[in-house]
């Protein structure tokens, strides 16, 4: 019997590919015009300060994702000494980026389903917890989720088993009785199932992607409201 939903965030409750096109052209914009850098400077040592956060974490974690420690390094890389930039570049990434989202076909309606059904819905994400929230309510949906995970908080990432434990144990249930929904096979979907969760891959029909793996999928939130039914696949059903 499935007792609760957990989702992922990026690339599942709203189009992060989409959105992040957005942000990056506000990002590039200010730093072309206050830090006289090219763009393809800029970028170049975007990518770098990727690098960067992960040679000093040594880790997959919260920090490898957190865009201000980023913009710092593009700073330390380009030799500007001026941290006030960090913090602009910070928000005319994310300002930009959450500005234009919004959330995937039928998720909403899929929401309310649940809520109707008394089903609490979790969500489960690598990122920091105040990028995350401002999302979700941007979204709409803050109000609508019970609990909530960040690779912040638990350290680990995804599929890490102390991740996908965390999330269960926030919705007070068995493994066995959460659908964990998310858009990468590994981490979200083949993650949650080797960890005794129902994991389901979501792919929209824009993103094209093939694997033969053994996983439920569905490729809209509107194809699980079928009738009184809500279903994620086969044997995954919510009457």
């Amino acid at each position: 019997m499935i007792k609760a939903v957990i989702f992922d965030i990026d690339n599942t409750m709203y189009d992060y590919d989409k959105a992040h096109q957005t942000g990056m052209r506000a990002l590039i914009d200010y730093s072309t015009s206050a830090l006289s850098i090219s763009e393809e400077g800029f970028l170049q040592a975007f990518r770098r300060a990727q690098e960067m956060i992960k040679e000093r974490t040594g880790m997959d974690c919260a920090a490898n994702h957190n865009r201000l420690l980023r913009f710092q390094c593009i700073l330390e890389l380009l030799g500007i000494s001026a941290p006030s930039h960090a913090i602009r570049m910070y928000h005319a990434y994310w300002d930009s980026l959450i500005a234009v989202m919004s959330p995937e076909p039928g998720l909403k309606a899929l929401l309310s389903a649940l809520h109707n059904k008394r089903v609490p819905v979790g969500v489960g994400s690598d990122m920091t917890a105040y990028t995350q929230y401002r999302k979700l309510e941007r979204l709409g949906i803050l109000d609508q989720i019970s609990q909530i995970t960040v690779s912040e908080e638990t350290v680990v990432e995804k599929p890490d088993p102390r991740f996908f434990a965390t999330c269960v144990e926030k919705m007070g249930c068995k493994a066995s009785e959460c659908v964990f929904i998310g858009d990468s096979l590994k981490k979200d979907a083949l993650g949650a199932s080797a960890c005794g969760l129902h994991g389901v891959w979501y792919t929209p029909p824009h993103k094209s992607v093939q694997s033969e793996a053994d996983i439920a999928r569905i490729s809209s939130f509107d194809d699980c409201l079928q009738g009184d039914k809500i279903v994620f696949g086969e044997g995954l059903e919510i009457l």
